[in-house]
C-alpha cells in the first residue's frame, strides 16, 4: 500500500511550467470554508483553478456539460463527468476518447463531455490504463491481472475482452515445473508469471513493443505484446512498486514505496530481452507515489508522499537536477505536456491525463487535461501554456 497518507484534504492539481523552472499560481480569493480548515498557507492558495473557475464546479456556463463554444479563457474548468459508481482510480485519454477505471466493475468511455459507452470487467478497482498505437487497450487490476481490450471495427461502441495476461494456457504450462516456483513468503511459492498482488501501474516501451507493469508484490513484470507473453519478472524493489514509466534509450524507470527510484536499462541477450539494474536516481525515507517523463523526452519527474517533486535531466541522469516545491500533501500522480508538468494530490485527486487541444494553434499550445478523483467525478480543464496569470500569483520554488 501507499506511505504516509494524511487525514487532511488536499482537493486540487496544480501546474508548474518545467522549462521556465516553475510557475505556480495562486488565487487572491480563496473560499472562507478552505482558509478556516487549511489557513492561509495552504497550496490551494497555489492552484489556478481556484481563481479561474466556471460558474459552478460541475457544469460550463450554459448549466450542462456540453462543449463550450467561441471564446473561452485560460485555465479554467470546462465541466465534470459524474457517475455515481466508484472513485475514479485511472485514466487515459485517446483522440476525442476518454477512459476512466474505478472500483466498480465498469470502464466508462467519454466523448465530447458525455459518457460515449462502456465494458464490464470480471475484477473491480482498475488501477491503471494504457492504450497502444494499434488501439489495444490494457487494464491493470487490484486482482493482479492484466486485461486486453479491442475496439470492434464494426462498432466503435464494442469493446470485446481479447486477452487476459497471464494467459491461462501458459499460467498452466509454467505451473508444471517447480522451477518456475518462486518464494514468496514461510511455506508460499506462486508462479512467476503472475502479480500475487495488485497491479499499481502500466507503460508501453517507446516502439509499444513491450508492456511493463509494475505491482505491490515488489516486482516488474515485461510482457510481448503482441502475443501476451510474460518475458521477465523482475525482483525490483523491497518495497510496493507504486510505478513504472518506459523512458528513452531503453532505460526504464521505477519509484517504491520504499522511497527509491531504481534505472533499468534494456539488452537484448541473444533472442531473450534482459532488463539489468543501471542506476538508483533517489533514496529517501518517504514513498515515491509517481514518475512522468515529458514528451520531448529531455526530464525526469517524480513526485512523492512529501509533497514534493523532484526532477533530473536526460543528459545528466547521474547529477540531481532540482526540486518544485509548493504542495504540503502527497503527490498521488504527475501528467506532462509541453512544458507545462500538472500534479495530483490525495484528498482526492488520484489520477490525471493530458491530451492535445484540437484548436491549438502553433504559436500557442493548448491542452486539455483531464483529473480524475475519489469524489467519484472527472474534472475537464482547458489548459493553454500562454495564459496570463492573475493578479496575486505566487510562484514554486
Amino acid at each position: 500500500m501507499l506511505a504516509n497518507k494524511s487525514d487532511d484534504i488536499d482537493n486540487h492539481v496544480n501546474i508548474c511550467d518545467s522549462q521556465k523552472n516553475i510557475d505556480s499560481m495562486a488565487s487572491s480569493s480563496l473560499s472562507e470554508n478552505h482558509n478556516s480548515r487549511y489557513g492561509s498557507l495552504s497550496p490551494f492558495s497555489k492552484s489556478p483553478w481556484t481563481m479561474q473557475v466556471a460558474p459552478t464546479a460541475c457544469s460550463n456556463e450554459n448549466g450542462d456539460n456540453s462543449p463550450i463554444s467561441g471564446d473561452v479563457t485560460y485555465n479554467h474548468l470546462m465541466g465534470s463527468l459524474v457517475r455515481e459508481e466508484g472513485h475514479i482510480y485511472s485514466l487515459a485519454a485517446s483522440g476525442d476518447l476518454l477512459y476512466t477505471g474505478s472500483d466498480s466493475k465498469n470502464i466508462r468511455v467519454w466523448k465530447n463531455q458525455k459518457e460515449f459507452y462502456g465494458f464490464k470487467c470480471s475484477s473491480g478497482l482498475v488501477k491503471s490504463i494504457v492504450i497502444s498505437a494499434d488501439k489495444m487497450i490494457f487494464t491493470g487490476h487490484q486482482d493482479g491481472k492484466i486485461r486486453v481490450w479491442k475496439m470492434s471495427t464494426k462498432s466503435p461502441t464494442i469493446h470485446k475482452k481479447v486477452g487476459t495476461m497471464p494467459t491461462i494456457k501458459a499460467f498452466i504450462k509454467k505451473s508444471i515445473k517447480p522451477r518456475n516456483y518462486v518464494e514468496i513468503g514461510r511455506n508460499r511459492n506462486v508462479v512467476w508469471i503472475r502479480h500475487f498482488d495488485a497491479i499499481s501501474s502500466l507503460s508501453l516501451s517507446e516502439d509499444h513493443n513491450f508492456l511493463y507493469s509494475a505491482s505491490w508484490d515488489r516486482t516488474v513484470k515485461v510482457w510481448r505484446t503482441s502475443n501476451f507473453k510474460c518475458l521477465e519478472s523482475i525482483p525490483a524493489h523491497d518495497d510496493a512498486v507504486n510505478v513504472v514509466v518506459s523512458g528513452f534509450d531503453g532505460l526504464v524507470f521505477t519509484g517504491s514505496a520504499d522511497g527509491t527510484i531504481k534505472v533499468w536499462s534494456r539488452e537484448l541477450q541473444g533472442k531473450r530481452t534482459k532488463h539489468l539494474f543501471s542506476r538508483s536516481l533517489l533514496k529517501q525515507d518517504c514513498a515515491v507515489t509517481a514518475l512522468v517523463i515529458d514528451p520531448s523526452s529531455t526530464m525526469v519527474y517524480s513526485g512523492s508522499s512529501n509533497g514534493l517533486v523532484n526532477f533530473w535531466r536526460r543528459d545528466d541522469l547521474n547529477t540531481y537536477g532540482g526540486v518544485l516545491e509548493g504542495h504540503r500533501l502527497a503527490i498521488l500522480c504527475l501528467a506532462t505536456s509541453g512544458s507545462l508538468v500538472f500534479s495530483g494530490h490525495y484528498g482526492p485527486v488520484k489520477c490525471l491525463a493530458v491530451e492535445a487541444n484540437r484548436e491549438t494553434k502553433s504559436y500557442d499550445r493548448k491542452w486539455i487535461l483531464y483529473s480524475g478523483s475519489l469524489d467519484k467525478s472527472v474534472k475537464m480543464w482547458r489548459i493553454s501554456e500562454e495564459a496570463s496569470p492573475e493578479p496575486g500569483i505566487t510562484q514554486c520554488r
